[in-house]
C-alpha cells in the first residue's frame, strides 16, 4: 500500500497495481602493467570511500519515536512501469562528512527534490563520488521531504534502515509507497502505526533503532535511507488537448459490460 500527502497535510493511502606472436613477452608486460594500474585505481577509490565510512562510535540508526498525527485515505492509481524510474540512497551518521554540501537532492532531472528536515532546520546533504551523506545527532527528530516540481504524479517508496516506512516489513523497492501530486510536497515523518498516526523518526544509537528491535529488521542495515520513484497514471488529471498519435497507450483492455 502507498501513502500520499497533500497540501492540506492529509496522507492518502494508494493501492498501486504492480513489472600467438613474437612480441608475446611485451604483451604480458603491458597486461601486467594494466592490471597493476587498475588495482591502484580501485585501491584509491576504496580508500576514498573508507574516509566517509562511519566509525563504530559514529554510527546511527532511527528509533521508534513519539506519536505524530497523520491520517490516510485510499486511492486507486496504477504505475506507468514495473521498475522504478529513479532510485537514490542517503547514508547517515554522527560524522563530519566531506564533499559538496547542498540543501536538497535533485531527482528525475529536477522534477523532484529530496531534503531532510529537523524541527528547526534543514540538514545539509553531502555529495562525494556520487554518494550522499547526512550528519545527524542522537535524539534529533527528522523527516523526509519530497517536492514535486512537475505536472506529473509520482509514487515515492521510502525505506529507513532497511524497513518499509508504511508497514514495518523488510523493505523492497517494489513495495507500495506515497503518492506525490503535481507541484505538491510529501513529508514523511515516521513509521506508520495506523491510518491516523506515525512513530516519528529519531536518530539514535544503532542498538536502539527500530530495525534492531523488530523481527523484520537488522542492526546491520542501520544508517541508510532509500528512495525509489515510480510514475503514476492519474485519472483525475485533465487530459491533454494536444493531438495524440497513440491515444490508447495508457490503457488496458476493459472487461465486458
Amino acid at each position: 500500500m502507498t501513502l500520499h500527502q497533500t497540501q492540506s497535510g492529509v496522507a492518502v493511502l494508494l493501492l498501486a497495481l504492480l513489472t600467438g606472436c613474437s612480441s608475446g613477452s611485451n604483451m604480458q608486460e603491458e597486461s601486467t602493467s594494466t592490471i597493476q594500474q587498475e588495482k591502484s585505481i580501485q585501491t584509491d577509490a576504496t580508500a576514498e570511500r573508507s574516509t566517509q565510512d562511519a566509525a563504530e562510535s559514529e554510527r546511527l540508526g532511527t528509533k521508534w519515536g513519539d506519536d505524530v498525527d497523520s491520517k490516510v485515505t485510499t486511492v486507486d492509481l496504477r504505475r506507468t512501469s514495473s521498475e522504478p524510474i529513479e532510485q537514490m540512497q542517503v547514508r547517515y551518521a554522527d560524522k563530519a562528512y566531506n564533499g559538496r554540501a547542498v540543501n536538497s537532492i535533485s531527482l528525475l532531472a529536477g522534477k523532484v527534490d529530496f531534503s531532510m528536515e529537523t524541527d528547526t532546520d534543514t540538514l545539509s546533504i553531502y555529495r562525494d563520488s556520487g554518494n550522499y551523506y547526512v550528519q545527524g545527532q542522537a535524539g534529533q527528530a527528522y523527516r523526509l521531504v519530497y517536492h514535486n516540481n512537475s505536472d506529473n504524479t509520482y509514487e515515492i517508496v521510502a525505506s529507513v534502515d532497511g524497513i518499509n516506512v508504511l508497514n514495518g516489513s523488510a523493505a523492497s523497492r517494489y513495495d507500495s509507497g506515497y503518492v506525490l501530486n503535481p507541484h505538491d510536497n510529501l513529508v514523511i515523518e515516521g513509521f506508520r502505526k495506523s491510518q491516523s498516526s506515525v512513530a516519528s523518526f529519531i536518530f539514535s544509537k544503532p542498538e536502539s533503532a527500530y530495525a534492531a528491535n523488530t523481527s523484520s529488521g537488522s542492526i546491520n542495515n542501520t544508517g541508510v535511507i532509500g528512495t525509489a520513484i515510480y510514475g503514476l497514471y492519474d485519472p483525475t488529471r485533465p487530459k491533454s488537448k494536444q493531438p495524440q498519435a497513440y491515444p490508447a497507450d495508457n490503457g488496458y483492455a476493459k472487461p465486458p459490460q
